[in-house]
């Protein structure tokens, strides 16, 4: 994956190259270099999910392009192209959970209490384009869409330290252990989305000629799984912050 995303970041550097020679000498290019933090979750906590045990942070790199044309005053027009990762990790405890797991060989559905460790996993391409209104000669904010191609995704992980009611809550109980012969497993991978979109906000500092900061938002306003999908109750949101490096290259 990483070589892929070399190879992406080499061709948008051949395409500022283009950009460089064809537009009109107010048309600024940068490139960024960042990290995403956040995951894929429901908005607002549903009573179902007690607390989060653990969170673990993932190589989640973000490589990109950026062309911002003036359009008159403080305002700009930002459109970027990023190659992206948001994969998540994360264990919850749960309760009356609807789940479809499969424990040793069998299939079983219901209402789940105990723990669920998912792990998500998308690398993407992410197209933003974004309304940038300059505070001062360094600072601008800015504001707009962004639609994302996933080129890779999966959804999996595994229930345990907990038992199902199978069917609903007053169905019969399956103990449901912690090692691989007695946890439930699950896969949703089949169930997710390829095209997703959202909302992105944020601000890029210029603190010198070249080099600058960045912090962005990126809210996505369809779930990462397909809307005839109801196994997970909740719709799934990828919600991600960004922070990283710019540099001005024209």
């Amino acid at each position: 994956m990483r070589k892929i995303q070399s190879a992406i970041l080499c061709c948008l550097m051949a395409l500022t190259a283009t950009a460089q020679s064809r537009f009109s000498d107010d048309l600024q290019i940068y490139s960024r270099i960042g990290y995403n933090i956040g995951g894929t979750a429901p908005v607002g906590l549903p009573a179902t999910i007690r607390k989060l045990n653990d969170y673990k942070l993932q190589p989640n790199l973000l490589l990109g392009m950026d062309a911002r044309k003036p359009i008159g005053g403080p305002w700009s027009i930002i459109a970027g192209i990023h190659s992206e990762d948001k994969d998540m990790r994360e264990d919850a405890q749960v309760k009356n959970y609807h789940m479809e797991i499969v424990r040793g060989g069998q299939s079983l559905e219901g209402m789940f209490t105990g723990d669920v460790e998912t792990i998500v996993r998308q690398w993407m391409i992410t197209m933003p384009v974004m309304v940038g209104f300059n505070v001062t000669p360094k600072l601008t904010i800015k504001a707009g869409p962004y639609v994302s191609y996933a080129f890779t995704h999966s959804f999996t992980g595994h229930a345990h330290n907990g038992y199902l009611r199978v069917g609903d809550p007053t169905g019969p109980k399956v103990e449901i252990g912690s090692d691989e012969g007695t946890r439930g497993t699950y896969d949703f991978t089949s169930h997710m989305r390829r095209f997703l979109w959202g909302a992105d906000v944020g601000l890029d500092w210029q603190y010198g000629r070249k080099w600058g900061l960045y912090a962005d938002l990126e809210w996505g306003l369809n779930g990462v799984h397909h809307s005839d999908f109801h196994t997970i109750e909740q719709t799934l949101y990828p919600i991600f912050g960004s922070v990283g490096i710019i540099y001005k290259l024209k």
